[in-house]
Formats: C-alpha cells, sequence, structure tokens
C-alpha cells in the first residue's frame, strides 16, 4: 500500500482562501511504462450525445452544447473517459477545459459529453458519462478504450464518499495500469474536503503501484478565468496523451 510519505506535493494548501494544492503520484510519467494496448471494438449505440469543440487557439465565442440524436464515431485522436457521481461538477470542468472560463450556466450531462480540444497537431477527445445510476453501467462499458481516466468528485458532498469510492475501484478491478486524474472539485465551498482527507476517503492508496495517479483539487466559477487547479488538470492530460509521452 502507498502512503502519503510517497506523494509529491506541489503548491501551498490553503483551504480558507480557496488556494489549490494537488497530490502528484509517480510525478515522473513520462518515465514509466508504456501504456497497455487498448482492444479495438466498437462501443454500444448511444441514444444522445452533446458536442462541443474548441480550438484552444481560437478567441472565437464558443457556443452552448448542441444536442445531437446520433451514433459518435470513434474518436480519431484520443480518448479520456470522464465519469463520476452525479453533482461532481463534470461538464463544468470540460467546459473550462474547453474555453478556457465558464461564461454560462451549463446544464448537467444525462447522457454523453463529448468534448473536443486541438492543440497543435494533437486532438484530444474528452467523453463525459453522466453520473446518474442508471448511467453508471456505461462507464465500464467506455472504459476499454480510455487512455486515461479522469474522475471528478465532489468534495462537499461527503455523504456520498462512500459510493464514489465504491464505484472508483469497481473500475480500477478491471485495468491494473490505466492512469487515474482525481479531481477534488468544488474547493472553493464552504465545507469541502481537502485532498488529504479525500485521499483516505477514497482509499486511493490502494490503487496499485502499476498506475500512474494524480489527485488535483479544483473549482470552478462562473465568469472567472481557468482556476489554477483546472489549469494543472487540463495541461496534466494533455500531457499524459500526448504521443511522446
Amino acid at each position: 500500500m502507498a502512503s502519503l510519505r510517497e506523494v509529491g506535493l506541489v503548491g501551498a494548501a490553503v483551504a480558507v482562501t480557496g488556494g489549490l494544492v494537488y497530490i502528484v503520484w509517480n510525478l515522473l510519467y513520462a518515465s514509466g511504462k508504456k501504456k497497455p494496448d487498448k482492444k479495438d471494438e466498437s462501443p454500444p449505440k448511444l441514444e444522445k450525445i452533446q458536442a462541443v469543440k474548441a480550438d484552444e487557439t481560437s478567441q472565437a465565442p464558443v457556443q452552448a452544447p448542441v444536442v445531437l440524436e446520433t451514433q459518435p464515431a470513434k474518436p480519431k485522436g484520443t480518448w479520456v473517459l470522464v465519469v463520476g457521481l452525479e453533482g461532481a461538477g463534470k461538464t463544468s470542468v470540460l467546459h473550462c477545459f474547453a474555453t478556457g472560463s465558464l461564461e454560462q450556466d451549463v446544464t448537467p450531462t444525462e447522457g454523453f459529453n463529448a468534448v473536443s480540444i486541438n492543440k497543435e497537431d494533437l486532438q484530444i477527445e474528452f467523453l463525459e458519462i453522466g453520473g446518474t445510476e442508471n448511467l453508471r453501467a456505461y462507464w465500464q462499458k467506455y472504459l476499454s478504450k480510455a487512455l486515461v481516466l479522469l474522475y471528478v468528485v465532489d468534495s462537499t458532498d461527503k455523504a456520498r464518499f462512500p459510493i464514489a469510492k465504491k464505484h472508483l475501484h469497481e473500475l480500477l478491478s478491471s485495468d491494473s495500469h490505466l492512469p487515474l486524474v482525481v479531481l477534488a472539485n468544488k474547493q472553493d465551498l464552504a465545507g469541502a474536503c481537502g485532498i488529504t482527507d479525500l485521499h483516505e476517503a477514497l482509499d486511493l492508496g490502494l490503487v496499485g503501484e502499476e498506475r500512474k495517479l494524480f489527485l488535483i483539487g479544483t473549482s470552478v466559477r462562473k465568469g472567472e478565468r481557468l482556476n489554477s487547479g483546472v489549469e494543472d488538470a487540463r495541461n496534466l492530460v494533455i500531457q499524459m496523451v500526448a504521443p511522446d509521452c
């Protein structure tokens, strides 16, 4: 079992002022083992998908997500699976990933939400699956195609930490090498659990020594620019899925 003594701390934890800190597990990610090959299997049919695309170099305003009745094609770039219980803030975080801020109210995802980010010649596809009980079964079905698992947790919802922990470990049990990024979201709200306590509540010390694990405190506020924790998470994911990593 890994302990917090084996974890590198970056930044300063200032809970009162909303300062953020993230825990980096096996910080030298690029020196780790090669990513496991993923099976090339067709995903189950989707009934609804919300698509948002943004080139990070573009300054043009981004329109609200458009609901499409279609079956999505397999992404040509890279695939990051984004899951977590409903209300954790997954859609808001992804909106900030794509646009740099949250300028409008975001409707919670009731099905699937696809966000594409272009950085130079790299296209990264984020596939978010809603967190309601009837959608959680889809998490496992899409896990086999993921290069990174992004798991978002509402840091203020302590009563549901056991449920979040249960579903997270169920996902991890099927792939012992899949890199994991946990976002301790809503760190700016009163009563938010700090990342050290959340690490313990989710039993992240049991995820396995073969896995790259990152725990980052994040928050999203409407009308404000990209929070430093969200920016760190975004840059980290880009680095993790880049071809030369």
